[in-house]
């Protein structure tokens, strides 16, 4: 027999099952084995006489839903039953009886914090009746001398030139093209048709732009269009190209090509000029000057959040170095499941399932589990796990006001995206469940940002424990009003016009 068991709590089983469990400590011995996968085994030994009462109830619950010649449903004599149904069938119910009832107190009579569904992995015994259970448990997390930890915070502003290349972007953005009858240049849009023995390589009409950088998601490979620099309309050319041996795509991999390439189209760029026309197109503003502040503050806050990925990355490795993180397997399986659903989520915006992702990457499910989603899912499931002991250590507590913006933000940049929420579907119903899911979704990024602040105040020399962190804003809070101006001292405090 193997039943899979819930870790749920003993209120939930009193609700459910009506039943008023007593006390087990007179019928109950439980042996607590620990185990090297995080997971405990529990050899759990039974008062017979409970395992009767149990037995009896099992026996009364299959002749009300069976036939006993001679008695009304649920009117059977024990005995009876027994001999009608046989031993076995009432002992394998007054099993799963006894286990639906008892089951959360024996963890609570054991004490022990389950993580996942535990299992029933065997019965050694019935007279007396002993179980053996094996319970996964719940994380745990030593953070070890997690305030000792240092690490510099040095986010520089960027420089003006990188502005300025930023403006020339949105330049970019808002240009328009038109045919040129002139070579092509860094910065053009070309068709053009390309002819190899290699079917993988022929195209009609691709459209490509011959960019100053190179960018990983150029066909066929990074640095293609600038060998089309210097060519015009109805010019050829053959490309020659090596493809190393690990590229993605089968049909090239290790192989030497040639390509005929043939220019069809050369358009070239024109960029609109930065003034206050470009600014109100964009939307930032009616002036150049708004304009230019604006991306200024894009620039910065994209680089500190570059830096800040990097820094925190850094700053939860270093936690780890000196933390002991132990969790069962299952801990980890649960958290890959939501690493595979987040990429199933992504390509589905791709039109993309996960086989067809699978296929085009020449891998299995299994193969892409063990060697990419779980590396993932573990490094994932450990940060998680240090953030959520940082927040219980250092007592951070939830802020409203800030939870309040975080939902707030989470609200209108789904509207700017074209959600409408009076037409989810379920009505008033999906309308509330998206907002507690959005809700749940807001604190856990504001505790989150709390954890990490709270670390960096560490790391950087800055912390300030929760207590005297509060007594610092009381007596701030008692400084301003000291030095507030009393009613009728305003005017004394103004500049003489």
């Amino acid at each position: 027999m193997w039943v899979r068991l819930p870790p749920s709590s003993l209120k939930f089983y009193k609700a459910r099952t009506g039943l008023h469990l007593l006390s087990l400590e007179e019928t109950l011995n439980i042996e607590k084995q620990y185990q090297e996968d995080h997971s405990v085994k529990l050899i759990v030994e039974i008062d017979q006489e409970k395992m009767n009462n149990y037995k009896r109830r099992a026996a009364t619950k299959i002749s009300s839903k069976s036939k006993v010649p001679g008695f009304r449903p649920g009117k059977a004599p024990y005995d009876i039953i027994v001999r009608t149904f046989g031993d076995a069938a009432i002992t394998e119910q007054a099993v799963d009886l006894l286990i639906d009832a008892e089951y959360s107190n024996i963890l609570k009579e054991a004490d022990v914090n389950p993580g996942a569904s535990g299992s029933l992995e065997s019965i050694d015994s019935l007279e007396p009746p002993k179980f053996v259970f094996s319970i996964p448990l719940a994380p745990q997390v030593d953070l070890g001398d997690y305030h000792s930890i240092r690490l510099p915070y040095e986010w520089v502003a960027p420089e003006q030139k990188d502005v300025e290349a930023a403006l020339e972007e949105l330049r970019q953005m808002y240009a328009a093209t038109e045919n040129v009858d002139r070579a092509i240049e860094v910065g053009d849009y070309v068709s053009v048709d390309v002819k190899s023995e290699t079917s993988e390589l022929n195209r009609t009409g691709f459209a490509t732009f011959v960019r100053k950088e190179d960018r990983d998601t150029e066909w066929p490979y990074n640095g293609f269009a600038k060998e089309l620099v210097g060519l015009k309309a109805g010019e050829s050319k053959i490309i020659s190209h090596d493809f190393p041996e690990d590229w993605e795509v089968e049909e090239l991999k290790g192989k030497s090509v040639e390509m005929e390439t043939t220019v069809k189209t050369v358009r070239g760029v024109i960029l609109p000029d930065l003034d206050d026309e470009l600014a109100q197109k964009t939307g930032a503003g009616d002036t150049v000057d708004a304009l230019k502040e604006a991306v200024k503050n894009d620039v910065e806050k994209r680089s500190q959040d570059a830096y800040d990925d990097k820094y925190f990355v850094d700053l939860i490795e270093k936690v780890k170095e000196g933390a002991t993180i132990k969790f069962h397997a299952h801990t980890l399986e649960h958290e890959s499941e939501h690493v595979l659903s987040d990429l199933s989520n992504r390509l589905a915006q791709q039109s993309m399932n996960l086989e067809t992702y699978f296929k085009m990457r020449q891998t299995t499910r299994e193969k892409f589990l063990e060697e990419e989603v779980n590396p993932v899912a573990k490094k994932r499931l450990e940060r998680s796990l240090i953030l959520d002991e940082i927040v219980l250590k250092e007592k951070i507590q939830l802020d409203n006001d800030a939870l309040d913006a975080e939902y707030n933000n989470t609200i209108n940049g789904l509207a700017m995206q074209g959600m409408d929420f009076s037409k989810l579907r379920g009505g008033k119903k999906g309308q509330k469940e998206l907002s507690q899911a959005i809700a749940m979704e807001s604190a856990s990024r504001v505790m989150t940002r709390k954890a990490l602040d709270t670390l960096k105040a560490i790391a950087t020399g800055e912390y300030k424990p929760v207590e005297e962190a509060g007594e610092t804003a009381e007596a701030a809070d008692e400084a301003t009003e000291e030095s507030a101006p009393v009613e009728g001292e305003q005017d004394a405090l103004r500049p003489a016009e």
